[in-house]
Protein backbone atom coordinates (compact mmCIF):
# COMPACT_ATOMS: atom_id res chain seq x y z
CA UNK A 1 0.00 0.00 0.00
CA UNK A 2 2.85 2.39 0.84
CA UNK A 3 4.42 1.78 -2.56
CA UNK A 4 1.11 2.57 -4.27
CA UNK A 5 0.76 5.83 -2.33
CA UNK A 6 4.33 6.86 -3.11
CA UNK A 7 3.81 6.03 -6.79
CA UNK A 8 0.56 8.02 -6.86
CA UNK A 9 2.24 11.04 -5.25
CA UNK A 10 5.13 10.81 -7.73
CA UNK A 11 2.72 10.71 -10.69
CA UNK A 12 0.71 13.65 -9.33
CA UNK A 13 3.90 15.64 -8.74
CA UNK A 14 5.06 14.83 -12.27
CA UNK A 15 1.74 16.03 -13.71
CA UNK A 16 1.87 19.27 -11.71
CA UNK A 17 5.43 19.94 -12.85
CA UNK A 18 4.46 19.29 -16.46
CA UNK A 19 1.47 21.64 -16.18
CA UNK A 20 3.76 24.33 -14.80
CA UNK A 21 6.27 23.78 -17.61
CA UNK A 22 3.62 23.94 -20.33
CA UNK A 23 2.03 27.10 -18.94
CA UNK A 24 5.37 28.93 -18.84
CA UNK A 25 6.87 27.93 -22.18
CA UNK A 26 5.86 27.84 -25.83
CA UNK A 27 7.00 26.15 -28.99
CA UNK A 28 7.03 26.98 -32.70
CA UNK A 29 4.74 24.50 -34.48
CA UNK A 30 5.48 24.14 -38.21
CA UNK A 31 3.12 23.08 -40.96
CA UNK A 32 4.21 22.70 -44.59
CA UNK A 33 1.72 24.20 -47.05
CA UNK A 34 1.75 23.51 -50.78
CA UNK A 35 -1.46 24.76 -52.42
CA UNK A 36 -1.16 24.77 -56.25
CA UNK A 37 -1.52 28.56 -56.43
CA UNK A 38 1.92 28.87 -54.83
CA UNK A 39 3.64 26.65 -57.41
CA UNK A 40 5.29 29.67 -59.04
CA UNK A 41 7.01 30.89 -55.88
CA UNK A 42 10.77 31.31 -56.10
CA UNK A 43 11.21 30.87 -52.34
CA UNK A 44 9.35 29.76 -49.24
CA UNK A 45 6.63 32.22 -48.16
CA UNK A 46 6.52 32.12 -44.36
CA UNK A 47 3.45 33.07 -42.31
CA UNK A 48 3.26 33.15 -38.51
CA UNK A 49 -0.17 32.65 -36.97
CA UNK A 50 -0.79 33.76 -33.38
CA UNK A 51 -3.94 33.34 -31.33
CA UNK A 52 -5.20 33.34 -27.75
CA UNK A 53 -2.32 35.10 -26.05
CA UNK A 54 -4.62 36.55 -23.36
CA UNK A 55 -1.99 39.09 -22.20
CA UNK A 56 0.48 36.29 -21.51
CA UNK A 57 4.09 37.46 -21.39
CA UNK A 58 7.24 35.42 -21.88
CA UNK A 59 10.02 37.47 -20.36
CA UNK A 60 10.17 41.26 -19.92
CA UNK A 61 8.20 42.95 -22.68
CA UNK A 62 7.41 39.50 -24.07
CA UNK A 63 11.00 39.40 -25.29
CA UNK A 64 11.21 35.62 -25.65
CA UNK A 65 8.17 35.43 -27.91
CA UNK A 66 9.23 38.46 -29.93
CA UNK A 67 12.70 37.03 -30.44
CA UNK A 68 11.27 33.69 -31.55
CA UNK A 69 9.08 35.44 -34.11
CA UNK A 70 11.94 37.60 -35.39
CA UNK A 71 14.22 34.59 -35.84
CA UNK A 72 11.70 33.08 -38.25
CA UNK A 73 12.02 36.09 -40.61
CA UNK A 74 8.32 35.85 -41.52
CA UNK A 75 6.83 37.45 -44.61
CA UNK A 76 3.45 37.87 -42.92
CA UNK A 77 1.97 37.66 -39.41
CA UNK A 78 -1.70 36.77 -38.95
CA UNK A 79 -3.52 37.09 -35.62
CA UNK A 80 -6.66 35.14 -34.87
CA UNK A 81 -7.99 36.99 -31.83
CA UNK A 82 -8.06 36.87 -28.03
CA UNK A 83 -4.72 38.56 -27.61
CA UNK A 84 -6.12 40.47 -24.63
CA UNK A 85 -8.40 39.55 -21.71
CA UNK A 86 -11.95 40.83 -22.01
CA UNK A 87 -12.77 40.99 -18.31
CA UNK A 88 -13.40 43.81 -15.89
CA UNK A 89 -10.23 44.85 -14.11
CA UNK A 90 -7.94 43.89 -16.99
CA UNK A 91 -6.17 46.10 -19.51
CA UNK A 92 -5.44 45.72 -23.20
CA UNK A 93 -1.99 47.32 -22.75
CA UNK A 94 0.07 44.08 -22.61
CA UNK A 95 -1.50 42.89 -25.86
CA UNK A 96 -1.14 46.31 -27.46
CA UNK A 97 2.54 46.59 -26.55
CA UNK A 98 3.28 43.17 -28.02
CA UNK A 99 1.25 43.40 -31.22
CA UNK A 100 2.51 46.88 -32.13
CA UNK A 101 6.09 45.61 -31.92
CA UNK A 102 5.23 42.80 -34.35
CA UNK A 103 4.50 45.46 -36.98
CA UNK A 104 8.23 46.30 -37.02
CA UNK A 105 8.94 42.79 -38.34
CA UNK A 106 6.56 42.44 -41.30
CA UNK A 107 2.93 43.16 -42.28
CA UNK A 108 0.45 42.17 -39.54
CA UNK A 109 -3.26 41.42 -40.02
CA UNK A 110 -5.44 40.97 -36.93
CA UNK A 111 -9.00 39.63 -36.62
CA UNK A 112 -10.85 39.61 -33.34
CA UNK A 113 -11.85 36.79 -31.03
CA UNK A 114 -14.59 36.56 -28.46
CA UNK A 115 -12.65 38.66 -25.94
CA UNK A 116 -12.22 41.55 -28.36
CA UNK A 117 -15.80 41.10 -29.53
CA UNK A 118 -17.31 41.27 -26.04
CA UNK A 119 -15.44 44.51 -25.32
CA UNK A 120 -16.65 45.91 -28.63
CA UNK A 121 -20.27 45.03 -27.86
CA UNK A 122 -20.24 46.08 -24.17
CA UNK A 123 -17.38 48.52 -23.51
CA UNK A 124 -18.96 49.90 -20.33
CA UNK A 125 -19.17 46.45 -18.76
CA UNK A 126 -15.49 45.66 -19.29
CA UNK A 127 -14.02 49.12 -18.79
CA UNK A 128 -12.10 49.12 -22.08
CA UNK A 129 -12.62 50.94 -25.36
CA UNK A 130 -11.99 48.85 -28.47
CA UNK A 131 -11.93 51.98 -30.62
CA UNK A 132 -8.90 53.19 -28.68
CA UNK A 133 -7.22 49.78 -28.93
CA UNK A 134 -7.81 49.47 -32.67
CA UNK A 135 -6.70 53.05 -33.34
CA UNK A 136 -3.43 52.45 -31.47
CA UNK A 137 -2.88 49.28 -33.48
CA UNK A 138 -3.51 51.08 -36.74
CA UNK A 139 -1.13 53.91 -35.80
CA UNK A 140 1.57 51.27 -35.40
CA UNK A 141 0.80 49.81 -38.82
CA UNK A 142 -1.28 46.79 -37.76
CA UNK A 143 -4.21 46.04 -40.09
CA UNK A 144 -7.27 45.24 -37.97
CA UNK A 145 -9.82 43.33 -40.05
CA UNK A 146 -13.27 43.76 -38.49
CA UNK A 147 -15.53 42.00 -40.99
CA UNK A 148 -13.20 43.25 -43.69
CA UNK A 149 -10.59 41.91 -46.07
CA UNK A 150 -7.20 42.91 -47.41
CA UNK A 151 -5.38 41.91 -50.59
CA UNK A 152 -1.73 41.17 -51.24
CA UNK A 153 0.24 39.66 -54.12
CA UNK A 154 3.57 38.13 -53.08
CA UNK A 155 5.42 37.37 -56.31
CA UNK A 156 2.20 38.07 -58.18
CA UNK A 157 0.17 35.42 -56.34
CA UNK A 158 -3.23 36.92 -55.40
CA UNK A 159 -4.17 36.44 -51.74
CA UNK A 160 -7.18 37.76 -49.86
CA UNK A 161 -7.16 37.80 -46.06
CA UNK A 162 -10.59 38.04 -44.45
CA UNK A 163 -11.19 38.89 -40.79
CA UNK A 164 -14.51 37.51 -39.57
CA UNK A 165 -15.98 39.07 -36.41
CA UNK A 166 -18.48 36.61 -35.02
CA UNK A 167 -21.18 38.03 -32.73
CA UNK A 168 -21.01 37.03 -29.08
CA UNK A 169 -23.96 34.66 -29.53
CA UNK A 170 -21.59 32.38 -31.46
CA UNK A 171 -19.55 31.82 -28.29
CA UNK A 172 -22.29 30.52 -26.02
CA UNK A 173 -21.98 27.55 -23.70
CA UNK A 174 -23.55 24.12 -24.14
CA UNK A 175 -25.37 25.13 -27.34
CA UNK A 176 -24.08 26.08 -30.78
CA UNK A 177 -25.81 29.13 -32.22
CA UNK A 178 -26.97 28.96 -35.83
CA UNK A 179 -24.58 30.31 -38.46
CA UNK A 180 -24.85 29.88 -42.22
CA UNK A 181 -22.49 30.54 -45.09
CA UNK A 182 -24.95 33.25 -46.17
CA UNK A 183 -24.47 34.97 -42.81
CA UNK A 184 -20.72 35.05 -43.37
CA UNK A 185 -21.21 36.45 -46.88
CA UNK A 186 -23.40 39.21 -45.42
CA UNK A 187 -20.59 40.13 -43.03
CA UNK A 188 -17.49 39.92 -45.23
CA UNK A 189 -18.77 39.37 -48.79
CA UNK A 190 -18.22 36.36 -51.02
CA UNK A 191 -14.93 34.63 -51.68
CA UNK A 192 -12.85 35.97 -54.55
CA UNK A 193 -12.42 33.57 -57.44
CA UNK A 194 -8.87 33.29 -58.71
CA UNK A 195 -7.47 34.22 -55.25
CA UNK A 196 -6.15 32.19 -52.37
CA UNK A 197 -8.76 33.05 -49.73
CA UNK A 198 -7.54 33.00 -46.13
CA UNK A 199 -10.24 33.29 -43.47
CA UNK A 200 -9.34 34.38 -39.95
CA UNK A 201 -12.28 33.05 -37.94
CA UNK A 202 -11.70 32.60 -34.21
CA UNK A 203 -14.19 29.83 -33.37
CA UNK A 204 -13.40 26.47 -35.08
CA UNK A 205 -16.84 25.18 -34.10
CA UNK A 206 -18.10 26.55 -37.43
CA UNK A 207 -15.40 25.06 -39.65
CA UNK A 208 -17.98 23.36 -41.88
CA UNK A 209 -19.69 26.73 -42.42
CA UNK A 210 -16.39 28.40 -43.26
CA UNK A 211 -15.74 25.68 -45.82
CA UNK A 212 -19.21 26.13 -47.31
CA UNK A 213 -18.50 29.86 -47.62
CA UNK A 214 -15.46 28.95 -49.70
CA UNK A 215 -12.32 29.49 -47.61
CA UNK A 216 -9.16 27.89 -48.95
CA UNK A 217 -7.36 28.26 -45.62
CA UNK A 218 -9.18 28.63 -42.29
CA UNK A 219 -7.20 29.91 -39.32
CA UNK A 220 -8.87 29.52 -35.92
CA UNK A 221 -8.01 29.25 -32.24
CA UNK A 222 -10.32 29.63 -29.22
CA UNK A 223 -10.13 26.04 -27.94
CA UNK A 224 -6.67 26.33 -26.33
CA UNK A 225 -5.91 22.87 -27.66
CA UNK A 226 -8.68 21.36 -25.54
CA UNK A 227 -6.79 22.15 -22.28
CA UNK A 228 -5.66 18.52 -21.83
CA UNK A 229 -4.83 16.41 -24.87
CA UNK A 230 -5.04 12.64 -25.11
CA UNK A 231 -2.95 10.95 -27.82
CA UNK A 232 -5.23 9.65 -30.56
CA UNK A 233 -8.24 11.59 -29.27
CA UNK A 234 -7.07 15.21 -29.22
CA UNK A 235 -8.31 17.88 -26.84
CA UNK A 236 -10.78 17.04 -24.12
CA UNK A 237 -12.93 20.16 -23.76
CA UNK A 238 -13.80 23.35 -25.65
CA UNK A 239 -14.62 26.68 -23.93
CA UNK A 240 -18.34 26.16 -24.55
CA UNK A 241 -18.08 22.96 -22.50
CA UNK A 242 -18.28 20.70 -25.55
CA UNK A 243 -16.34 17.48 -25.01
CA UNK A 244 -13.79 16.19 -27.53
CA UNK A 245 -14.26 18.93 -30.14
CA UNK A 246 -13.56 17.84 -33.71
CA UNK A 247 -11.01 20.58 -34.45
CA UNK A 248 -9.26 20.97 -31.10
CA UNK A 249 -5.85 21.92 -32.47
CA UNK A 250 -3.65 21.04 -35.42
CA UNK A 251 -3.80 20.89 -39.20
CA UNK A 252 -6.79 19.34 -40.97
CA UNK A 253 -7.31 18.86 -44.70
CA UNK A 254 -10.98 18.53 -45.65
CA UNK A 255 -11.86 18.57 -49.32
CA UNK A 256 -10.28 21.63 -50.92
CA UNK A 257 -9.91 23.45 -47.60
CA UNK A 258 -7.12 23.41 -45.05
CA UNK A 259 -8.00 24.16 -41.42
CA UNK A 260 -5.34 25.25 -38.96
CA UNK A 261 -6.42 25.51 -35.33
CA UNK A 262 -3.87 27.07 -33.01
CA UNK A 263 -3.60 25.64 -29.52
CA UNK A 264 -2.93 29.20 -28.35
CA UNK A 265 0.12 31.02 -27.07
CA UNK A 266 -1.42 31.74 -23.66
CA UNK A 267 -4.09 30.51 -21.26
CA UNK A 268 -7.25 31.90 -19.72
CA UNK A 269 -9.96 30.96 -17.20
CA UNK A 270 -8.45 27.50 -16.64
CA UNK A 271 -4.68 28.20 -16.51
CA UNK A 272 -3.94 24.53 -17.20
CA UNK A 273 -2.20 22.75 -20.05
CA UNK A 274 -1.29 19.08 -20.11
CA UNK A 275 0.33 17.32 -23.07
CA UNK A 276 -0.68 20.53 -24.84
CA UNK A 277 2.17 23.06 -25.07
CA UNK A 278 1.39 26.68 -25.93
CA UNK A 279 2.41 27.46 -29.49
CA UNK A 280 3.06 29.97 -32.21
CA UNK A 281 2.20 28.45 -35.59
CA UNK A 282 4.56 28.73 -38.56
CA UNK A 283 3.08 28.08 -42.01
CA UNK A 284 5.66 27.46 -44.72
CA UNK A 285 4.22 27.83 -48.20
CA UNK A 286 6.33 25.85 -50.66
CA UNK A 287 6.18 24.99 -54.29
CA UNK A 288 4.44 21.65 -54.70
CA UNK A 289 6.87 18.85 -53.93
CA UNK A 290 9.63 21.35 -53.16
Amino acid sequence: MTAIIITGIAILLGILLEIRRETHTFRMTRYPMDPPVFSGMSKVFKVIFLSDMHNKTYGPGNSRLLDAVRKEHPDLILIGGDMLVGKKGHSFRPALQFVTRLADICPVYYADGNHEQRIKEKPGEYGMDMDVYVEELRKAGVHFLDNAFACMEPEGIPIRIYGLSLPNRCYGRFKRAALRAEDIANLIGTRKEGCYNILLAHNPCYADVYKAWGADLILSGHYHGGIVRIPGLGGIIAPGFFLFPKHSGGKYTEGDATIIVSKGVGSHTLPVRLFNPAEAVVLEFHKENL
